[in-house]
Formats: C-alpha cells, structure tokens, sequence
C-alpha cells in the first residue's frame, strides 16, 4: 500500500465518521429518539429535539459580536476547506501509477507481481545504456491490467532518433513484454538532445 493510498484511506474515513455523526445527530433529533426512548443526552448536546437548531438566537448573538474580524475569518476558513478538498478531488483523478504488474499473463499465476518501481527502474536502467543515449527516465502508469511506459530519452550529442527507438523497442520494451509474460506495452518516447558545446573550427 502507498503512502499516498493510506492517507486517502485515512482522509476518507475521518469524513466519513464526521458525516455519520452529524447525519445521526439530525436523525436522532428530527425523530425525537432521545424523548421515545427514554434517552437522556449529555449536557451540552446539540439537537435533542426536533425544534433544536445549531445556533440558537443567543449564540449568534454573541458570535455577531465578536467584531468586524469573526465572519470574514470564518468566510475565509470555509474557503479554504473548500479548495482543499476541491485539490484533493483532483488529485485522485490524476494518472495514477498501478502499483503492481500482473507477471504470466492476466490474471497473475498465483498472486504474482511486479512492482511498478521495479519495472520502470529495470527498463530505465537498460534504456540508459543503449547506444547513443545518455540518460533514460521511465514512469509506469496505467492500471495493473493495462499498464503504459512513459520514457524520456536523453540522446548523447551524436545519438540520432531512429537508432535510440529502434533500439529501445527492441531491447528494454522487448524485455519487459518478455518478463511480464504480457501483451505489448503501449510506450510513450520523449526525446531530447543533451546539452554540448559547439565545436569551433580552427
């Protein structure tokens, strides 16, 4: 499990105790539980009976005065709460890495799996010493089903593009439908020239 995975578990299930809470607390009132059954709420508790509010006109009226301060930081909290929970409704839209590839085919014979961290840095490493590259990036995403290779050449100065992509699917990409035991891997290739100096001509 990721760390990022563990935390959206935990981000989900401290929502959700609170939405249950305050969803019980409004059903428990609007049915008037706590009179049909006897019940006696702690003191202090909010909505105990079905003409219960959650701010009664005495707590508003010493909210309200405060000063000019309270509603604008109040206004303010709330909108940051909105935006972070907008940031992190998006992030889990974003692509995501699969975390595991099935090894033998699908389904994986007996629950075996390749990290998708070892793939991507075999693959890379591999990339990395073909020739007429010098440096390779690789990042594996997709689902574990259907996994995608995103890779970033860096050609050296004299490396030509047809040579590294020839090369690369026939080397590292064929290796890793090898070691899979999956179909091809759809492969996405950046490539850029690395940085040299001109040679002058004396």
């Amino acid at each position: 499990m990721t760390p990022r995975s563990v935390l959206n578990r935990i981000l989900l299930a401290l929502t959700g105790l609170v939405l249950l809470g305050g969803g019980l607390l409004t059903v428990a009132a609007g049915l008037d539980l706590y009179r049909r059954q006897d019940l006696a709420p702690p003191a202090g508790w909010p909505l105990t009976t079905p003409d219960d509010v959650l701010l009664s006109s005495a707590d508003r009226a010493r909210w309200s005065s405060q000063g000019w301060w309270w509603w604008p930081a109040v206004i303010a909290g709330l909108t940051l709460i909105t935006v972070l929970a907008l940031w992190w409704l998006l992030a889990q839209l974003r692509r995501r890495h699969p975390g595991g590839v099935p090894v033998g085919g699908t389904p994986p014979q007996e629950s075996v799996e390749l990290r998708d961290r070892a793939l991507s840095d075999a693959i890379a490493t591999e990339a990395g010493a073909l020739p007429g590259v010098q440096e390779a990036n690789v990042r594996i995403t997709g689902r574990p089903a259907h996994p995608r290779a995103h890779i970033a050449l860096t050609l050296a100065p004299r490396g030509t593009p047809d040579a590294a992509l020839n090369a690369l699917y026939q080397g590292p990409l064929r290796t890793a439908h090898q070691s899979t035991g999956s179909p091809a891997m759809p492969a996405e290739a950046r490539l850029r020239v690395a940085r040299h100096r001109p040679h002058r001509a004396l």
